[in-house]
C-alpha cells in the first residue's frame, strides 16, 4: 500500500497582459501535490519563465499534517546558467538555509522564529495559490496579515536561494464559479497586498480551487509586471 492518499498533478500557462504582446505565451509550470497518510505534503513544481533573463525553477516543499513548512529545496538557473540551489530547513525556533550561489558563493543562514513558521514562499505560482490557506476563513471576507519567509526578494525569485523575511496582507473577496483552459471550478478568490519586499510589489489577485488543497486556477498581476497565469491542465489520482 502508498504511503500516498491523493495525488493532484497539473500545469499553469504564463501569459503576459501588456498591450504589445496580449496574451502571448511568457512560461509555463507543472506541478505535483501528493498527500501523505499521515496528513502531510509534498508539493513540487518545475517552472520556467521565457522572458530576458530566462529563470528555470525547481522546487519541492514538505508540509506537516498542521500545514506547517518543515523543509524545501530551491534551484534556479536565470539566463540559462545555473544561479544557485538551497536546501531550507524550519523547526518552531529557527529556519535554516544551506546554499551555494554563484553569486555569493557558499552560504549558511540560521533565522530565529518567534513561532513556528507559517508560510514559505518558493516563487512557483502553485505555491502561491496554496500560501492562501493561511487565511482563516471563519472570519468571513476581509484581510488578515502574516508573517512569512521567501526564498528571494526578487519579484521573479531570481537571486540567492537564501532566507528573506517578509510581511504580507492577505485579502479575502469571496466565492464564485469560473472557467478556465482546464475546466470550470468553484473558487475562492484571495488578493494579496502590502508585501514587504525591496521593491513595491504590484496588487496580486489569485483564484484557488475551493477546497483543502487550493490549486491555482488563474492568477493576475497588475502594475508594472501585466501578467496572467491560468490552470491548463488537472489530474487528480486517488491511492
Amino acid at each position: 500500500m502508498t504511503g500516498i492518499t491523493r495525488s493532484i498533478t497539473g500545469s499553469i500557462q504564463y501569459t503576459s497582459k501588456q498591450s504589445h504582446r496580449l496574451d502571448a505565451e511568457r512560461g509555463r509550470e507543472s506541478f505535483r501535490l501528493d498527500v501523505h497518510r499521515d496528513g502531510s505534503r509534498v508539493l513540487a513544481a518545475h517552472c520556467e519563465i521565457d522572458d530576458a533573463p530566462a529563470v528555470v525553477r525547481d522546487v519541492n516543499l514538505r508540509l506537516d499534517a498542521g500545514n506547517r513548512p518543515q523543509e524545501c529545496f530551491v534551484r534556479i538557473a536565470v539566463g540559462g546558467q545555473f544561479r544557485g540551489s538551497g536546501w531550507f530547513a524550519f523547526n518552531a525556533n529557527e529556519a535554516q538555509c544551506e546554499s551555494t550561489t554563484t553569486v555569493e558563493g557558499r552560504v549558511s543562514q540560521r533565522f530565529p522564529l518567534q513561532a513556528p513558521l507559517l508560510a514559505f514562499g518558493n516563487h512557483a505560482i502553485i505555491n502561491d495559490a496554496y500560501a492562501m490557506s493561511l487565511y482563516d476563513l471563519t472570519q468571513g471576507p476581509g484581510k488578515q496579515t502574516f508573517f512569512m519567509l521567501l526564498s528571494s526578494p526578487d519579484h521573479r525569485g531570481a537571486t540567492g536561494p537564501m532566507i528573506f523575511p517578509v510581511q504580507l496582507a492577505i485579502e479575502y473577496v469571496g466565492e464564485e464559479d469560473i472557467e478556465v483552459i482546464a475546466g470550470r471550478f468553484r473558487a475562492r478568490h484571495f488578493r494579496i497586498l502590502d508585501v514587504g519586499m525591496p521593491e513595491e510589489h504590484p496588487d496580486y489577485d489569485l483564484w484557488v480551487t475551493a477546497d483543502e488543497h487550493y490549486i491555482l486556477l488563474r492568477a493576475a498581476v497588475t502594475g508594472y509586471m501585466q501578467t496572467a497565469y491560468e490552470l491548463s491542465s488537472y489530474t487528480v489520482v486517488e491511492h
